[in-house]
Protein backbone atom coordinates (compact mmCIF):
# COMPACT_ATOMS: atom_id res chain seq x y z
CA UNK A 1 0.00 0.00 0.00
CA UNK A 2 1.40 3.43 -1.16
CA UNK A 3 1.72 5.74 1.68
CA UNK A 4 -0.67 8.89 1.60
CA UNK A 5 0.23 12.36 2.51
CA UNK A 6 -2.44 15.09 2.59
CA UNK A 7 -1.62 18.29 3.90
CA UNK A 8 -4.21 19.90 6.83
CA UNK A 9 -4.03 23.65 6.63
CA UNK A 10 -7.09 25.83 8.36
CA UNK A 11 -5.36 28.89 7.11
CA UNK A 12 -3.12 29.52 4.26
CA UNK A 13 -0.43 31.49 5.95
CA UNK A 14 2.38 28.78 7.21
CA UNK A 15 2.13 27.25 3.47
CA UNK A 16 3.40 30.39 2.26
CA UNK A 17 5.88 29.72 4.89
CA UNK A 18 6.95 26.59 3.96
CA UNK A 19 5.48 23.83 6.36
CA UNK A 20 2.12 22.56 6.70
CA UNK A 21 -0.10 23.09 10.03
CA UNK A 22 -0.43 19.62 10.04
CA UNK A 23 0.07 16.02 8.00
CA UNK A 24 -2.55 12.97 7.41
CA UNK A 25 -0.57 9.98 7.16
CA UNK A 26 -1.97 6.82 6.00
CA UNK A 27 -1.13 3.23 4.11
CA UNK A 28 2.84 3.64 5.78
CA UNK A 29 4.56 0.81 7.09
CA UNK A 30 7.03 2.17 9.02
CA UNK A 31 7.73 4.97 11.07
CA UNK A 32 11.37 6.37 11.89
CA UNK A 33 11.46 8.78 15.01
CA UNK A 34 15.17 10.37 14.88
CA UNK A 35 16.93 11.80 17.79
CA UNK A 36 17.66 15.51 17.61
CA UNK A 37 20.50 15.98 15.09
CA UNK A 38 23.01 18.85 15.63
CA UNK A 39 26.23 19.72 13.90
CA UNK A 40 28.39 16.55 15.18
CA UNK A 41 30.83 15.38 12.98
CA UNK A 42 31.30 11.51 12.37
CA UNK A 43 33.77 11.02 14.94
CA UNK A 44 30.93 12.62 17.76
CA UNK A 45 32.97 15.95 17.83
CA UNK A 46 30.78 19.62 17.67
CA UNK A 47 31.65 21.50 14.29
CA UNK A 48 31.41 24.73 13.53
CA UNK A 49 31.31 26.55 17.24
CA UNK A 50 29.43 30.44 16.06
CA UNK A 51 28.28 29.48 12.74
CA UNK A 52 24.68 28.95 12.74
CA UNK A 53 24.84 28.25 8.81
CA UNK A 54 27.03 25.62 8.71
CA UNK A 55 25.90 24.00 11.52
CA UNK A 56 22.28 24.44 10.70
CA UNK A 57 23.53 23.05 7.20
CA UNK A 58 25.55 19.81 9.14
CA UNK A 59 22.53 19.40 11.19
CA UNK A 60 20.28 18.58 8.04
CA UNK A 61 23.08 16.27 6.62
CA UNK A 62 22.92 14.32 9.89
CA UNK A 63 18.80 13.95 9.68
CA UNK A 64 20.01 12.57 6.19
CA UNK A 65 21.97 10.20 7.09
CA UNK A 66 19.95 8.92 9.75
CA UNK A 67 16.42 9.05 7.16
CA UNK A 68 18.98 7.36 4.70
CA UNK A 69 20.02 4.73 6.99
CA UNK A 70 16.40 3.16 7.41
CA UNK A 71 16.09 3.48 3.76
CA UNK A 72 14.43 7.01 4.15
CA UNK A 73 14.84 10.68 2.67
CA UNK A 74 13.89 14.08 3.49
CA UNK A 75 10.49 13.06 1.33
CA UNK A 76 9.64 10.79 4.56
CA UNK A 77 9.79 13.42 6.69
CA UNK A 78 5.98 14.39 7.91
CA UNK A 79 7.54 15.72 11.55
CA UNK A 80 10.16 18.22 12.14
CA UNK A 81 10.76 19.94 15.25
CA UNK A 82 13.97 22.62 15.19
CA UNK A 83 15.47 23.84 18.64
CA UNK A 84 18.18 26.95 18.17
CA UNK A 85 19.68 28.87 20.70
CA UNK A 86 19.50 32.14 18.68
CA UNK A 87 15.66 32.01 16.90
CA UNK A 88 16.38 35.21 15.37
CA UNK A 89 19.92 34.15 13.53
CA UNK A 90 18.76 30.68 12.53
CA UNK A 91 15.78 33.00 10.65
CA UNK A 92 18.50 34.62 8.81
CA UNK A 93 19.32 30.88 7.75
CA UNK A 94 16.40 29.26 7.29
CA UNK A 95 16.34 29.15 3.64
CA UNK A 96 18.92 26.30 3.81
CA UNK A 97 16.93 24.23 5.38
CA UNK A 98 13.40 25.73 3.49
CA UNK A 99 15.39 24.78 0.47
CA UNK A 100 16.29 21.45 0.72
CA UNK A 101 12.49 20.14 2.13
CA UNK A 102 11.32 22.43 -1.15
CA UNK A 103 13.55 20.18 -3.07
CA UNK A 104 12.67 17.10 -0.85
CA UNK A 105 8.81 17.97 -2.26
CA UNK A 106 7.96 18.46 1.79
CA UNK A 107 6.77 20.61 4.18
CA UNK A 108 6.40 18.72 7.27
CA UNK A 109 4.24 19.77 10.19
CA UNK A 110 7.68 21.96 12.32
CA UNK A 111 7.90 23.21 15.29
CA UNK A 112 10.45 25.55 16.04
CA UNK A 113 11.56 26.70 19.41
CA UNK A 114 14.43 28.80 20.95
CA UNK A 115 15.95 27.34 24.04
CA UNK A 116 18.43 28.59 26.61
CA UNK A 117 21.09 25.67 24.99
CA UNK A 118 21.82 22.43 23.68
CA UNK A 119 23.32 19.41 25.52
CA UNK A 120 26.78 20.60 24.04
CA UNK A 121 27.13 24.42 24.73
CA UNK A 122 29.05 24.98 21.72
CA UNK A 123 25.86 23.75 19.71
CA UNK A 124 23.24 26.49 18.38
CA UNK A 125 20.44 24.35 16.36
CA UNK A 126 19.20 20.76 16.63
CA UNK A 127 16.37 19.00 14.15
CA UNK A 128 14.63 16.57 15.40
CA UNK A 129 12.09 14.09 12.96
CA UNK A 130 9.51 11.59 11.98
CA UNK A 131 9.56 9.89 8.71
CA UNK A 132 7.24 7.33 7.25
CA UNK A 133 7.52 4.56 4.46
Amino acid sequence: MAVERTAVNPWPWSVEMGYDQGELVSGHTRTLYCSGQTAMSAEGKPEHPGDMAAQLALSLANLEAVLGEAGMSLANLVRLNVYTTDVDQLFEHYGILAARLGTAGVAPSTTMLGVTRLAIPTLMVELEGTAVA
